[in-house]
């Protein structure tokens, strides 16, 4: 039930794996690409010009940071190189927005969701939240959660409308993200059937924490 791996017999258009070291410019790319995107639509969320390399490199080194390519073969989107999606998925709870009362350890946390622009649209960043929710129940906790921008009530509705709660918004003078969203592990659509559209490639060489 929790398995998304395909069948041999199974066709799936991407591949979900674990980034490596040498995806760090790929994801880069992308991560900036979207950036830009939000900023431009007035999303102050994530830095203009994207992240630098010493916020990405320890998420692959921990091997939380999983990405999204075309087809079977590494780094391959429409020919062009860099991956199609990515998302960090962890039990690291932000301190400055989780309490104690929230029981952080309950839950499974989305950082760095990112569809290139060329997918956008496409239920991508839908089907690595649902691949998220289903990692939640197979590590026996209850909540996938994450904080987006609280000023933006767009991205927001986004996420009311994966089937996530909003908790409650966390207003810190530093930080443009502060809005708390949950929703219980799982599948965001009523019917339990429901098939991604990627093959899991996450590799059995990688401890499963997550």
């Amino acid at each position: 039930m929790h398995s998304n791996t395909a069948s041999p017999t199974t066709t799936r258009p991407f591949t979900l794996r674990r980034a490596t070291d040498g995806d760090l410019d790929g994801v880069l790319a992308l991560l900036a690409e979207t950036a830009g995107w939000l900023n431009r639509r007035g999303v102050r969320q994530w830095p203009a010009d994207g992240f630098p390399a010493g916020r990405i490199t320890p998420l692959i080194g921990e091997g939380v940071l999983y990405l999204l390519d075309r087809g079977e073969e590494p780094g391959g989107r429409n020919g062009e190189g860099g991956p199609v999606a990515t998302l960090a998925l962890d039990g690291h709870a932000d301190p400055e927005f989780w309490t104690r009362g929230d029981d952080p350890g309950s839950a499974l946390y989305v950082h760095k969701l990112a569809v290139a622009r060329d997918h956008a649209g496409t239920g991508l960043g839908e089907a690595l939240l649902d691949w998220a929710g289903l990692r939640v129940l197979a590590l026996g906790k209850r909540w996938l959660r994450l904080d987006c921008s609280k000023d933006n009530p767009g991205l927001q509705g986004y996420y009311r409308g994966q089937r996530f709660t909003h908790l409650r918004t966390v207003d810190l003078p530093h930080r443009a993200s502060g809005a708390l969203f949950q929703r219980p592990g799982g599948l965001r659509a009523r019917a339990s059937g429901l098939a991604l559209p990627f093959s899991d490639r996450r590799g059995a060489s990688v401890p499963e924490h997550v």
